[in-house]
């Protein structure tokens, strides 16, 4: 463990000296309302060191070893990482190494940490459902979770050792170095809390009014979810909202999902959100602005002919390579050009396709387009 700032620079100027670092993170997402990272491992031979970050006040040394570039960091899908080191402490992450997505562009079928460690290293590793959700907030942190946070970093560099020279022997080390690149560029988001209700699963079969109730609900949600410091899914499912939004003079007590808000005397806190939501105005959802007119419904036809088309050359060709077809051209893009088949140069533009699926792709992509009607 190290949990005080002279520790972590001392660690932080051994690791410094090495190649590489396996970083990786344990958050608190199923648990707490404002979710934030609750530890972070290192490894750069055969000792894990788990960094505290409620006992280290100035984890700037932390920052400056992820940024550096002269220090390789292998993550395992480490999206989520980054971005909560961003979220939390506005660090940037330079040199990354996923065997996540290494193991997927050399045909991997199984991309969990635990499926690639016995893979390409040979350790299986005891993934206990009990730590894997376990809320790591708490302190003193057990001999077991410290023993479970460490194996997700220990075997993560030769891991990357084997995936390097699969790599290298398939021709395909440049598709991962963009990839990789890619995901140095993610960044914490914020989510829009005015406009989040609209994103609910169901929320499109509701009219003016549904909407309204499911706002009121949302925002009812939100407070409650607050208040106890819980995720907001513990206090209320999604799909509960819209069932209420849809239903709102529903008897609560017949609801599942609500907990103890179908019974009394929770269930008026939560009555009275519900009437809040329906002597409100209708609530109108926000109009996307097309950029080409709507297509007819011949037009709409014809596209879905030739999607299938599209998907059938991404599907071959994702069997020649033994691949997930979904790596080798975006759904989105595919999508796109079954509407308007003539903007092919539109879409080698874009930022959705990488510059190694243009050139390995994009002209057998083209001469698929020209077949299609």
């Amino acid at each position: 463990m190290v949990s005080s700032e002279s520790r972590l620079v001392e660690v932080i100027g051994h690791i410094s000296n090495e190649p590489r670092v396996a970083v990786d993170s344990e958050s608190n997402g199923f648990f707490r309302y404002h979710e934030r990272v609750c530890l972070v491992q290192l490894s750069s031979g055969d000792t894990a060191f788990l960094v505290d970050p409620f006992a280290i006040e100035d984890l700037r040394p932390l920052g400056e070893l992820l940024g550096d570039l002269s220090v390789e960091k292998v993550f395992h899908a480490g999206d989520n990482d980054i971005r909560s080191f961003d979220r939390d402490w506005g660090f940037r992450v330079n040199n990354v190494f996923d065997t996540s997505i290494a193991a997927s562009l050399v045909g991997s079928q199984q991309l969990s940490l635990q499926a690639v460690v016995e893979e390409y290293v040979g350790v299986k590793l005891e993934k206990r459902r009990n730590l894997q959700r376990s809320d790591w907030t708490k302190r003193p942190l057990s001999p077991e979770s410290m023993t479970y946070a460490a194996s997700d970093v220990l075997h993560l560099p030769k891991a990357r050792e084997e995936l390097l020279a699969r790599l290298t022997e398939l021709s395909r080390l440049s598709w991962a170095k963009e990839e990789f690149e890619h995901l140095e560029s993610v960044r914490y988001t914020p989510p829009d809390r005015e406009l989040a209700f609209f994103s609910i699963k169901g929320s499109r079969n509701l009219d003016g009014r549904g909407l309204a109730v499911l706002l009121a609900l949302w925002q009812f949600r939100e407070k409650e979810a607050k208040r106890l410091d819980r995720p907001v899914f513990k206090v209320m499912g999604d799909s509960v909202l819209v069932e209420l939004a849809s239903n709102p003079t529903a008897e609560l007590s017949t609801i599942k999902g609500l907990g103890r808000f179908g019974r009394p005397p929770d269930d008026r806190v939560l009555r009275r959100a519900i009437n809040t939501g329906v002597k409100s105005g209708p609530v109108t959802r926000p109009i996307r602005t097309l950029h080409r007119a709507p297509l007819s419904v011949a037009d709409r036809e014809r596209a879905r002919d030739r999607l299938k088309t599209l998907k059938k050359w991404r599907g071959q060709l994702g069997q020649d390579l033994g691949l997930d077809p979904s790596l080798l051209w975006p759904a989105a893009s595919l999508e796109r050009l079954s509407q308007h088949p003539d903007s092919l140069q539109t879409e080698l533009a874009s930022t959705d396709v990488r510059n190694w699926q243009k050139g390995e792709f994009g002209s057998a992509l083209k001469k698929v387009l020209t077949t299609l009607k």
